[in-house]
């Protein structure tokens, strides 16, 4: 059975989260090509496609930065509009 957890007041989503290390959040944002986030996006289409409890859900795609002696950062829909 899967779970879809959903925040109050939000619509429901699938997140497909990309992650990357880098020096800088910028820098690991710039390195997923839109080739890149196309992919992500279809990925997570065909996922929700095969699972009816997560068919009418949108994709969205985040990332999550590494970067040498600092904290991870979690961007939700980092790519948003691009």
């Amino acid at each position: 059975m899967t779970s879809v957890r959903q925040a109050r007041g939000a619509a429901a989503r699938l997140a497909v989260v990309e992650v990357k290390q880098r020096q800088t959040l910028e820098a690991a944002l710039e390195t997923v090509t839109q080739m890149q986030r196309e992919r992500l996006r279809r990925a997570g289409q065909a996922i929700a496609s095969r699972r009816p409890s997560l068919q009418n859900l949108a994709v969205r795609l985040d990332l999550i930065a590494l970067a040498p002696g600092r904290l991870p950062v979690h961007s939700p829909d980092a790519w948003k509009g691009a």
